[in-house]
């Protein structure tokens, strides 16, 4: 149905029938301007939208949308990322409904955004954090960057490139990289973090289409199926050892501190970077040729899921990469594992939780064990503990008490209404239904938001 000769109209439908957002829009554009339409509505939740059965990607031209199928677009949204995958950061950033951002903790690591506040009232879609600085998407493309500048928090050397159409950020422990609507990628930060990504300039020019960081380097997946590296080569930015395992079908890329783990389509999975955590998964090799449908990394481990449910580990045997003291409640049932720095949690689907690794990161929970036998929903990792969200709203957490893994000086506001949970460094961040944060941990990371209270009191839709 055309609104013009030069416009397409569109309705945005949620699975309930919900109309997300509608309007006409210029047949010119791609369909990242659909997908900015579905994040003003939601601020913060990702999404992905199918016609019919097919996916629409952010970088899909909307002429190319089939119009007999109807003006209906689906929208799925989809549970955070960022719930799985702990930040590095030692502060904390929230967008409210409103679309503006507030932030607490380590000032010097973005918990201080007053250098760049009138640009973070309105209008922000996503935030995106590294150890030390962080990066918001606003809904019309361009990017807001704050904290230390030389880790990525001064963009001003790309910045007539994040005037507009920057769809997805990504960081690593010092340096951004964000994926424009073109397929095209723009870095910032230290060059050594992969900040520079000239060495690899003209591969990333389109076709992009995700990007992972570990510590020190990048990773990118593009439209056809390869996959890019730039950053520290001993980390992952080289992957000539594996280049043909690289040049297709690959769909997921993971990253610990010092290596990669990419999923390929069949199911198999290729490893690169620093052998001893994980680079190297040669021990696990014929468990990895099918079947793989997750990777998590932690600091110096890798585990997968595999599509039966079981799961597989491999990297550094303290930390994580050696699950045999647990393998029997890890043959089948895992839905999600999730990392702190050394150990591991696994969520089953009877809503129980196993986890292993260095015990005083959370890898023995023996002293909440009896609350995390069911009704588990959300697992997140920090540094150095767990917390994990229950169907009834209530939280249990454990691991190293200064990093939050006692929650006993917010226990009150944990018993009920808990919605998410994210982890930075060193504290947790737990949104409620009515918009509330609850905080806890190390106060120097966050776990004291007192300084904020009143902006948090109702509205907060993502924490990251």
């Amino acid at each position: 149905m055309m609104a013009t000769s030069s416009e397409i109209y569109f309705e945005l439908v949620e699975l309930s029938g919900n109309v997300v957002a509608k309007g006409a829009w210029s047949a010119t554009l791609r369909a990242d301007c659909l997908y900015q339409s579905a994040h003003l509505a939601k601020p913060g939740r990702r999404c992905c939208l199918l016609q019919g059965t097919s996916e629409i990607t952010p970088f899909t031209p909307l002429s190319s949308l089939d119009l007999s199928l109807g003006i209906c677009i689906q929208v799925i949204w989809l549970s955070s990322s960022t719930a799985a995958k702990r930040s590095r950061s030692e502060a904390f950033a929230a967008i409210k409904a409103n679309g503006s951002v507030v932030t607490w903790g380590s000032g010097d690591c973005g918990g201080d955004s007053s250098a760049v506040a009138p640009l973070l009232t309105e209008g922000v879609v996503q935030v995106c954090g590294n150890e030390f600085a962080f990066a918001a998407i606003k809904a019309n493309g361009s990017v807001v960057t704050w904290g230390n500048g030389d880790y990525g928090g001064n963009s001003s050397a790309v910045a007539p490139l994040l005037t507009e159409g920057v769809v997805q950020v990504c960081g690593n422990a010092g340096a951004f990289a964000a994926i424009k609507a073109n397929g095209s990628v723009v870095t910032w930060g230290d060059g050594n973090y992969g900040g520079n990504s000239s060495a690899v300039a003209p591969l990333l020019t389109e076709g992009v289409v995700q990007i992972c960081g570990n510590r020190i380097a990048f990773a990118a997946i593009k439209a056809n199926g390869s996959v890019v590296t730039w950053g520290a080569a001993r980390s992952g930015g080289n992957s000539t050892a594996v280049a043909p395992l690289l040049t297709e079908g690959v769909v997921q890329v993971c990253g610990n501190e010092f290596a990669f783990a990419a999923i390929k389509a069949n199911g198999s999975v290729v490893t690169w970077g620093n052998g001893n955590y994980g680079g190297n998964s040669s021990a696990v090799a014929p468990l990895l040729t099918e079947g793989v449908v997750q990777v998590c990394g932690n600091e110096f481990a890798f585990a997968a899921i595999k599509a039966n449910g079981s799961v597989v580990t491999w990297g550094d045997g303290g930390y994580g990469g050696n699950s045999s003291a647990v393998a029997p409640l890890l043959t089948e049932g895992v839905v999600q594992v999730c990392g702190s720095d050394s150990a591991f949690a696994a969520m089953k689907a009877n809503g129980s939780v196993v986890t292993w690794g260095d015990a005083g990161s959370g890898g023995n929970p023996s002293a909440v064990a009896p609350l995390l036998t069911e009704g588990v929903v959300q697992v997140c990792g920090n540094a150095s503990a767990f917390a994990a969200m229950k169907a009834n709203g209530s939280v249990v957490a454990w691991g190293d008490g200064g990093y939050g893994g006692h929650s006993s000086a917010a226990a009150p506001l944990l018993t009920e209404g808990v919605v998410q949970v994210c982890g930075n460094h060193g504290a947790f961040a737990a949104i409620k239904a009515n918009g509330s944060v609850v905080t806890w941990g190390d106060d120097d990371s966050g776990g004291n938001s007192s300084a904020v209270a009143p902006l948090l009191t109702e509205g907060v839709v993502q924490v990251c």
